[in-house]
């Protein structure tokens, strides 16, 4: 199974990619096949606005030249998609809300449909609903199987790792994503 983690965060080593990363070293103790783990952090990579200009609609791809072109690549690669974001104004981050955006350009085909995803936020204390409400409302355009979100609280590096109910999420998670890889079977 081939997983790509998407952290939204402008912190490479913050609290959201900080769960994420909880989350990924529970599948890895896991007894999931084939598992290869991409991860991917969106502080730093250039990723801009949609322009709505709607080529993508006669091209196929999106026609902005950034990174977002290589971070699709690995999407459309992967079986399982795990993005984070923290909470911003009780919704996500605006390097998450430029992905989503963009990936405008592969919802015409349904490019994404049928990718398995958890969504991940973090907050300091409130906003995580709206902002898993915003990753699932992404997904289910995209027709992607939601396996479960997971969502944490910490304001200072590490604090989320303390968050006893984000960890159970996390294993929640995992325990659904398996049940769901033996169905396939």
């Amino acid at each position: 199974m081939r997983v790509l983690t998407l952290s939204g965060s402008p912190l490479k080593k913050g609290n959201t990619s900080q769960l994420i990363t909880y989350l990924t070293k529970q599948m890895e103790k896991s007894d999931i096949q084939d598992l290869k783990l991409t991860s991917l952090s969106l502080s730093g990579e250039k990723i801009s606005p949609c322009k709505a200009c709607k080529k993508c609609m006669e091209t196929g791809s999106c026609v902005v030249k950034d990174d977002f072109q290589s971070i699709a690549k690995k999407m459309l690669k992967s079986d399982l998609i795990i993005i984070g974001s923290p909470v911003f104004f009780h919704d996500v981050s605006g390097p998450v809300k430029n992905l989503i955006d963009r990936t405008y350009s592969l919802w015409h085909d349904r490019q994404l449909k049928g990718k398995k995803i958890i969504p991940v936020a973090v907050s300091a204390a409130s906003g995580e609903d709206r902002t898993l409400e915003t990753l699932r409302i992404w997904a289910q355009a995209h027709e992607m199987k939601i396996i479960r979100s997971v969502s944490g609280h910490g304001y200072k590096k590490g604090e989320v790792l303390k968050d006893e109910e984000a960890r159970t999420a996390a294993k929640n998670a995992l325990r659904e994503l398996m049940g769901e890889l033996q169905i396939e079977e």
